[in-house]
Parts: structure tokens; sequence; C-alpha cells
């Protein structure tokens, strides 16, 4: 390891929205710790978010209506054969 590299080791990440904490090794540090299953004292780190309380990964994403929003677009801004609406100055 060089001299200027951060320091690696275990830390655990804890999603307090899911109430899920997992232990890997980061380069992030804290001054809190929590006690871990394995008897030892690790450095904790709080998210907002992780895999297991994002809608991707929990299965309650949102599907997004594409066709949908390619008829409103139309609707809007334009006409269905694709040409841009005519306006002044065109």
């Amino acid at each position: 390891m060089k001299q200027n590299d951060p320091a690696y080791g275990p830390v655990v990440f804890r999603d307090k929205s899911a109430g899920y904490a997992f232990l890997t090794r980061s380069t992030a540090t804290s001054d809190r710790t929590i006690d871990w299953d394995d008897g030892n004292t690790y450095p904790v780190i709080d998210v907002e978010i992780s895999s297991e309380s994002h809608p991707f990964y929990t299965g309650k994403a949102r599907t997004v209506d594409t066709e949908g929003r390619v008829a409103q677009f139309e609707r809007r801004y334009g006409q269905a054969n694709g040409s841009a609406p005519q306006g002044p100055g065109a």
C-alpha cells in the first residue's frame, strides 16, 4: 500500500429505513461504531437507501408508460406523423 492511500478495512453500512445492515470493506470512515454479530466492533455509516429499500431492487419500481408519454408529447408539441408544429417564424 502506498503512503497516500486511504485505509481499507471493515465497515458496517446501515440502512435505517429498511432496518438492514451489512458488513463490507471500504475506505469510508466514521466516528460511530456498532457491535456486530461476530463480537467485534466496527465503524458504522448510516445510509438513506440501499438495495434493501431501493424501489428497483425491491420490485416496487414504477414502470414508465413510454407509449403514453410519447402520445402526450405529440399532442403537446407536434403532429403524430413526426413533423414539427408550424408557428410564427417557421
